[in-house]
């Protein structure tokens, strides 16, 4: 049976909506550095950013499937009127922890870059460290952006994610 046309309806809409976009980018970015981390060697406090990046990767794709299909209702305590809260939590919680990462990545990058010379022939770590402290700052600054459009809806009084 296909589905009904309002429901089609209401995935467009939340999907073109600003926190639907903004989800979306936070998946994307999440797993563009869990991907890259985890595609390669790693060590040390670098199990902590992973940590981070696929435990807020799974908590968001989940709480994007639920505002997806609208049934936000069904998760105890938290869903419901509190929805829109839970969200702001989960948002301000993953920038604190994702800025942590950040500044792990940086100071891992830094320190290894020593081996960013032609001559050095050995296997370095720079760039795929650089390229996860991109990917780590971006996703920060998404949920950060997330955070403060929820923290705004909130102000205002209204009680939806959308």
């Amino acid at each position: 049976m296909p589905p009904q046309p309002q429901v089609r309806r209401s995935f467009q809409e939340f999907l073109k909506s600003f926190v639907g976009i903004v989800r979306v980018l936070q998946i994307l970015l999440g797993a563009g550095l869990w991907v890259t981390i985890a595609a390669n060697k790693y060590e040390g406090s670098i199990h902590f950013v992973l940590f981070v990046a696929v435990f807020f990767w799974l908590l968001t794709l989940a709480i994007f499937i639920l505002t997806l299909l609208d049934k936000q209702d069904l998760v105890p305590i938290v869903g419901g009127d509190r929805w829109l809260l839970s969200n702001l939590i989960h948002d301000i919680a993953a920038t604190a922890l994702y800025l942590s990462a950040v500044g792990i990545m940086i100071y891992k990058t830094e320190k290894n870059s020593y081996c960013n010379l032609e001559l050095y022939k050995h296997h370095c770590l720079y760039k795929v460290y650089l390229t996860a402290s991109v990917f780590a700052c971006l996703t920060a600054s998404v949920y950060l952006l997330s955070a403060i459009y929820g923290c705004c809806r909130k102000c205002r009084g209204e009680q939806t994610v959308v």
